[in-house]
């Protein structure tokens, strides 16, 4: 009879066990709820990743818009000289023609 214990002793023991469930119980909790919280974030830093992706495509196209732009304004100013330019020497040309007499 010596392997058996009484029943204090059982509950007891009951009663311990019970509290390390309870205890490791909440235990799983926290580890779930912080396992929910780590998805929720990678979630949003999937979602960062996209936005970021998207807006630095939309940066580069505004870019090559920009320098086409700018690209323009000064061609049209080299053409806008070029032909002043044509015109001045033309004149002086004319001018030194009349006075040759031809």
């Amino acid at each position: 009879m010596e392997d058996y214990i009484d029943r204090k002793e059982h509950e007891e023991f009951c009663k311990r066990m019970e509290e390390e469930h309870r205890r490791q119980n909440r235990r799983i909790e926290l580890l779930e709820e912080t396992t929910r919280q780590i998805g929720e974030i990678a979630t949003s830093v999937e979602k960062m990743a996209v936005s970021l992706q998207s807006m630095v495509k939309e940066q580069e196209q505004q870019g090559k818009r920009l320098e086409a732009l700018e690209s323009k304004d000064g061609e049209m100013w080299r053409k806008v000289v070029g032909h002043l330019a044509t015109v001045v020497i033309g004149i002086v040309i004319g001018y030194i023609f009349k006075q040759i007499g031809m």
